[in-house]
């Protein structure tokens, strides 16, 4: 929203500092976005005198002037426009000026003669479309004067941000208010002087609206014997200033009247109107209008439009129609002053992308009380700039009017959410100079009534705002919550907490994490073969490449794969702590979220090694992933891998289960899926439910064991047997042994001897420690043997 400074201050008397009048508006909530110049573009053009006038020697079109600038010489200036003359003030750009389009003005010489400036029109200083001469000035100015101080021109525009629910900032009025509330300043309302010329407008015309829900309150005037013409300097300029580029008298009323009080206004050419009729109802499916920019649209049943006895004139709040524009032979007005359903208009606008500034307010909502005085304004307006006389009475249709509205305020309820201790007089005072009604009878709960305009106080709550945000949320001091429970009682955390525990580990064993779209595309799902029941297809997909929500994570991390690949990227490591999105008819939303930990590995285990002996990531590489995230970092008790079979897109799979309660799987992906996402090396993804594994974090006792003061002894075997034998057998035997000094088991390497397809080599670590001596190698020895015993009593297995 732009607002002029000039303009503010006809409705507000404040002549302070304006960085500081914006910093404080910015602090009621109207962000202040920058503070711009709006004739930055001709500061430079001065007001000059024709001394002298005479036709060039050598061109018929062209005249030699002598031009009074102000400084000790006059200035040589050839002119070709065909009104200047002797005696004339001008505008006038000299050497070096810099004109708004970007030319900047240097010494010439036309037909031999020198020329030091040039004298300007209106178009050349961006002003208006006239071109037809030069612009001659009023014989009032000074000479040598700056023009945008002669003509009194705006050098201050600030440009704020509105947020949606504060339609009543859509005006300079709206911003008066909040500068008045916000300084303490008296306002001043602009002065009404409707000038009546008799007859009767409810004999002139009629109006019909048939659905009130759809247009609360129809307003029409007629103006009669205008002349359509330029508009004032004064009304021209104020629009400029506000990037509002002038049409017309007429017009230009309705855009001022807008800018000024909010109340958007549609100017009908009489003539044109049939019937003497004008009727608010919706469109009908298919049918054609043309609006005010000559473009047909294809309206539907839920577009409303302004019709006269025949044919549709207007797309309500939205744009009028070509069929009933004012023009140049225009001499008789119909104005309309309405209120439109805010969803309606939005609507409209939205699917036929044709946004305007009456648009933007009607979707906000304006003010309804407010509607019949902006109404005369314009109408006085109107007939004082183009010499129409004002029908008397207005034909008025309200079918909903205006209900009050009045809401509870209870003191010490919004002092103990702002966290303030402020008087009773403050919270009135900040009501009533914003329009409220206050009735304190009750000490306890007062009743405050809202103006119109404040759309947006529609609850007790926002009246604790109001009183915040007029003392200052900034001033309001930050102050931690009290804690009432002990550390005793504080539970685990929230969600939030665990995911970030979660994705803090997986940053931390060097994996990086992938965010990827919670939309999908059909083809995505199909390709892992992942059911159809179950999908959540979106309304309106932002392409069909992402038409429902993602059932699954894998995915996402897929594509993320391919475009690593394709960059040349071959070691990829990568996580996502993300939502799956299952349908449910029985939800309230009719589907149901799951909070998943999905990882992938591809490529060489690690990312820079020598060119020969390069491992890639594996089987183990993940399941030990899983193993430190449930063991080290949640501290749950170790995890089972239990063969899958039939899984969707890996092949081999494996469960992951915790104390017999599945938690997700592993595995590698299918050679054809992989090769869709370019990768020729093996993929291991790992997928895991982190609801479930949270339940169980927050259901676990942690118990906490003094650290091992003693040196611990690490002897290694290596155990020769089967290919069917699996690890986690051999390593179940050893720990069946009960050795009390044995204190763990770790999986070390794998290796099958080149040309042995029946047996492979597994070697594991294991350590001894006594938690009350340091253990002899003749102690260690004994034990080891036994295990060693053990294994070859138990397993099919040699050393």
């Amino acid at each position: 929203m732009l607002v002029s400074l000039n303009w503010l201050r006809e409705f507000v008397p404040y002549e302070g500092d304006i960085q500081v009048l914006g910093d404080k508006l910015t602090m009621l909530g109207l962000e202040l976005e920058g503070i711009d110049d709006p004739f930055e573009g001709i500061k430079d053009i001065v007001v000059g005198h024709v001394v002298e006038c005479e036709p060039h020697p050598e061109a018929e079109k062209l005249s030699v002037c002598t031009v009074d600038v102000g400084g000790p010489e006059t200035l040589t200036i050839v002119c070709g426009a065909p009104n200047v003359g002797k005696g004339q003030k001008v505008p006038v750009a000299t050497v070096g000026t810099t004109m708004p389009e970007g030319m900047k003005i240097k010494k010439a010489k036309l037909r031999g003669i020198k020329s030091f400036g040039m004298i300007c029109s209106e178009r050349e200083l961006g002003l208006s479309d006239d071109h037809e001469g030069i612009w001659v000035l009023d014989e009032s100015f000074a000479v040598g004067d700056k023009l945008v101080d002669a003509l009194g021109l705006e050098r201050t525009v600030f440009d704020f941000d509105i947020t949606p629910n504060r339609a009543d900032c859509l005006s300079i009025l709206g911003f008066a208010r909040e500068t008045a509330l916000a300084f303490d300043l008296p306002l001043t309302m602009p002065e009404l002087n409707l000038v009546e010329s008799g007859g009767n407008c409810a004999d002139e015309i009629k109006v019909i609206i048939d659905d009130p829900a759809l247009c609360p309150a129809y307003h029409a005037r007629i103006i009669k014997g205008v002349e359509t013409k330029k508009s004032p300097d004064w009304m021209r300029f104020k629009l400029l200033a506000l990037g509002q580029r002038p049409i017309s008298n007429i017009v230009d009323v309705t855009n001022y009247v807008m800018f000024e009080l909010g109340q958007p206004q549609h100017a009908f050419d009489l003539d044109l109107i049939e019937d003497a009729t004008i009727r608010v109802a919706p469109a009908t499916d298919g049918m054609k209008f043309t609006t005010l920019d000559h473009v047909e649209r294809t309206l539907t049943a839920n577009d409303l439009l302004i019709w006269d006895g025949k044919k549709p004139v207007a797309l309500a709040g939205v744009m009028g129609g070509a069929n009933s524009e004012m023009h140049s032979g225009s001499t008789s007005v119909l104005l309309e002053a309405a209120v439109f359903r805010a969803g309606t208009v939005r609507k409209t606008a939205r699917r036929l992308a044709l946004p305007s500034d009456a648009s933007y307010r009607f979707e906000r909502g304006v003010d309804q009380q407010m509607t019949r005085f902006c109404q005369d304004r314009a109408a006085q307006l109107m007939a004082e700039t183009s010499g129409g006389k004002i029908i008397s009475g207005v034909t008025s249709t309200e079918p909903q009017p205006w209900q009050d509205r009045s809401h509870g305020y209870r003191h010490t309820r919004c002092m103990s959410l702002l966290g303030l201790d402020l008087d009773t007089d403050f919270a009135k005072k900040v009501f009533t100079l914003e329009g409220c009604t206050v009735d304190d009878a009750n000490p306890e709960n007062w009743t405050v009534a809202t103006p119109s305009h404040r759309l947006d106080l529609e609850r007790e709550v926002d009246l604790y705002e109001e009183v915040g945000r007029v003392y200052g949320l900034d001033r309001i001091p930050a102050v931690l919550p009290k804690v009432a429970k002990s550390l005793d009682t504080v539970s685990t955390g929230t969600e939030y907490d665990f995911i970030k525990r979660i994705k803090t580990w997986g940053a931390g064993v060097g994996l990086s994490e992938a965010i990827n779209y919670s939309f999908v595309g059909s083809d995505d799902l199909d390709r892992l073969n992942l059911p159809e029941e179950g999908r959540v297809f979106i309304a309106n997909p932002l392409s069909e490449d992402q038409n429902v929500m993602r059932t699954d994570l894998a995915p996402g991390l897929l594509n993320t794969l391919k475009n690593n690949l394709a960059q040349g990227n071959n070691h990829v490591r990568i996580f996502e702590v993300a939502k799956k999105f299952v349908a449910d008819a029985e939800s309230e939303t009719e589907t149901r979220e799951f909070t998943r930990l999905a990882m992938l590995l591809h490529g060489p285990r690690h990312a820079n090694e020598w060119p020969w002996g390069v491992a890639d990531a594996d089987y183990l590489d993940v399941k030990g992933l899983i193993e430190h995230l449930v063991e080290d970092s949640l501290k749950l008790e170790q995890p089972e891998f239990t063969l899958m079979e039939g899984h969707a897109y890996l092949e081999p799979c494996v469960q992951v289960s915790v104390n017999e309660t599945p938690v997700g799987f592993i595995g590698q992906v299918k050679g054809d899926i992989a090769d869709f996402y370019y990768a020729k090396k093996a993929a291991w993804l790992a997928d895991v439910d982190l609801d479930q594994l949270r339940d169980m974090v927050e259901n676990h006792k942690i118990e906490f064991a003094p650290l091992p003061v003693y040196p611990s002894s690490r002897r290694d075997i290596t155990v020769i047997g089967p290919a069917t034998l699996t690890a986690d057998v051999i390593r179940t035997a050893i720990l069946d042994t009960n050795i009390k000094i044995l204190e763990s088991v770790e999986l070390v390497a794998e290796f099958v001897p080149e040309g042995q397809d029946e047996e492979r080599n597994i070697s594991f670590r294991l350590t001894y420690r006594s938690p009350t001596k340091t253990l002899k190698d003749k102690q260690v020895d004994k034990e080891h043997k036994k295990i060693l015993e053990a294994l070859e009593k138990n397993l099919p297995i040699h050393f």
